[in-house]
C-alpha cells in the first residue's frame, strides 16, 4: 500500500471516529444541555480516555460547532439535491421535511444543532447562522414557488418557512429513540401535515 492510500485510509478512520464522538456528544447535549455536559462525561460515554478525546476535539465548544456544522452541511446537500430534481414544490417540500426530521433525529441521535448554539464563539456563530439562513432561504423559495404556481395558498413565505422549521426543530426536545414512533414515521407525519396545511385546494375543491 503506497503512502497516498495509507494517508487516505487514516483520514477516513479519523473522520469515522469524529462522527462517533459527535453522535455521543450530541446525545449528551440533548439530555443534559451543553452547559452541564463535561468533556469527561463525553469521553466516558464513548469509553475513551479524556486525552484521546482531546486528540480529536480541543474543547466542548468545538464539538458543539461540529455537531451543528455537520448537520447543516447534510441539510444543505439534501436541499440542493431536491431542488435539482425539478419536482413540483409540494413534493419538494414534503421530501425536504422528511429528510430534515431524519437528519436531526437519526443522523446525530437528536443532535444539538438546534440547541445552545449561541454558546459558540462569535466567529463560529457567524458561520452557523450563515448556513442556517441559507437553508431557511431555500425552504422559503420552495414555498414561494408553490404559491406562485397556485399549489400553495397565498401568504408570507418567510413566516410559513419559520412555522415549518420551528415545528421540525422542536422535535429534538421530545423525541426519544426508544419511543413508539421512529424518526422516519415522525418525518412522514410531519411532512403530510405541514404540506397539507399550505395547500390551496382540498380534495379538488377550492377553499
Amino acid at each position: 500500500m503506497n503512502k497516498r492510500s495509507k494517508d487516505l485510509r487514516r483520514k477516513q478512520r479519523v473522520e469515522r471516529t469524529k462522527l462517533e464522538i459527535l453522535r455521543g456528544a450530541a446525545e449528551a447535549f440533548r439530555q443534559r444541555g451543553v452547559s452541564a455536559t463535561t468533556m469527561e462525561e463525553i469521553a466516558r460515554r464513548l469509553h475513551m480516555t479524556k486525552g484521546n478525546l482531546y486528540y480529536y476535539f480541543r474543547s466542548k465548544e468545538e464539538i458543539l460547532y461540529f455537531c451543528q456544522d455537520y448537520s447543516l452541511d447534510l441539510l444543505l446537500a439534501r436541499l440542493e439535491e431536491i431542488r435539482r430534481s425539478g419536482a413540483p414544490p409540494d413534493e419538494q417540500l414534503h421530501r425536504l421535511i422528511r429528510e430534515q426530521v431524519g437528519i436531526i433525529l437519526d443522523e446525530l441521535n437528536a443532535s444539538a444543532m438546534h440547541a445552545d448554539f449561541h454558546m459558540l464563539s462569535p466567529r463560529r456563530l457567524r458561520k452557523i447562522i450563515e448556513k442556517r439562513d441559507r437553508y431557511e432561504r431555500g425552504v422559503r423559495e420552495i414555498i414561494r414557488e408553490g404559491m406562485e404556481r397556485g399549489i400553495f395558498r397565498e401568504g408570507d413565505p418567510k413566516l410559513m418557512a419559520f412555522a415549518i422549521l420551528g415545528a421540525i426543530n422542536w422535535t429534538v426536545r421530545w423525541f426519544s429513540p426508544h419511543g413508539p414512533r421512529s424518526a422516519q414515521e415522525i418525518g412522514e407525519v410531519f411532512a403530510d401535515y405541514l404540506v397539507r396545511g399550505l395547500k390551496a385546494h382540498e380534495t379538488g375543491t377550492a377553499k
